[in-house]
């Protein structure tokens, strides 16, 4: 079975994950269907607790805002580690759309982007076959400290630094 990193640790990933352009029935297996084909077929999937839906590069997450609350999972593909715009959806979906689910990344997913990409939002990672996963699951923590407000920490440093000076 495959693995992929779910909230700092490597589990089974009991999910199957729908090549784009499939148009025929799922099975009663737990699954994450591309976005068209969410689209075409919600209300014959809504009722089910274990589909997901993964959304490519090129489309919108805005399609998905009445469906966030019935979708345990939301996969972003990232078709090439050089395209960038799944950072943007992650944040928009915990941020703007306060997604609690699970959000995933799929596709060209490499260790070096998984520390960047929690601070966005992704708290699941499916990493390429080609590539250790424990040796991913360590990136996770290659920085301590982030300048920067994300996700995962909503206050800059500066912020940080001049409560801890109040205090004192």
């Amino acid at each position: 079975m495959p693995m992929l990193i779910k909230d700092s640790q490597i589990i089974e990933d009991s999910s199957l994950v729908i090549a784009s352009g499939f148009e025929g029935q799922l099975s009663d297996k737990a699954a994450i269907v591309p976005l068209t084909y969410w689209l075409e077929n919600k209300e014959l999937l809504k009722n089910r607790t274990d589909i997901g839906v993964w959304i490519d590069s090129h489309e919108a997450p805005e399609d998905l805002i009445e469906d966030l609350p019935g979708l345990p999972i939301i996969a972003i593909n990232f078709p090439k580690f050089a395209d960038g715009r799944g950072y943007s959806y992650a944040r928009l979906l915990r941020e703007r759309f306060n997604y609690q689910g699970e959000i995933r990344a799929i596709g060209d997913v490499l260790k070096d982007q998984l520390f960047y990409m929690k601070r966005c939002g992704f708290n699941a990672f499916s990493i390429r076959d080609d590539r250790d996963i424990h040796s991913a699951l360590e990136s996770l923590n290659d920085f301590t400290i982030s300048y920067q407000a994300g996700c995962d920490n909503p206050q800059p440093l500066f912020q940080q630094r001049a409560k801890s000076t109040l205090a004192s």
